[in-house]
């Protein structure tokens, strides 16, 4: 398996995401605030000085949310790829397992009950083994 070069759209989302979860983009967003709001007298709250910070960040929010989920998606879909190899190299791993993002929210419920009867049942025989 080789690597392939990420697209441009991809290489600008994680940069980005990457920049703006820091405490520094964070401390300037805080900054850029406080400038607005110590500016409103001398705009006399007007219309206009309230405008430009309504608009500037919903644009904003409006851009990152897309950038931030491309991120997140491909990030849960790596994550979940490494899990996949994890389950099926288990030699006593149940397989059918591998592709669960997959299925629909009836079925998920099915299987996590399975599994919460199996904890449920592995913690009531716990104390029977020897105290563990």
């Amino acid at each position: 398996m080789s690597a392939t070069i990420n697209s441009p759209f991809t290489r600008f989302a994680k940069k980005t995401s990457t920049y703006t979860g820091r405490p520094a983009t964070f401390i300037i967003a805080v900054f850029v605030i406080v400038v607005w709001a110590l500016t409103g007298p001398l705009f006399n709250y007007s219309d206009t000085w309230q405008l430009v910070i309504n608009t500037s960040t919903t644009i904003i929010t409006f851009l990152m949310v897309f950038l931030i989920q491309n991120t997140q998606n491909r990030d849960t879909e790596a994550l979940q790829i490494k899990l996949d190899e994890i389950i099926r190299s288990m030699e006593k791993a149940n397989n059918a397992l591998l592709d669960l993002e997959e299925l629909d929210d009836s079925e998920l419920d099915r299987i996590r009950e399975e599994y919460a009867v199996l904890a449920r049942k592995e913690r009531a025989e716990r104390p029977a083994k020897g105290g563990q």
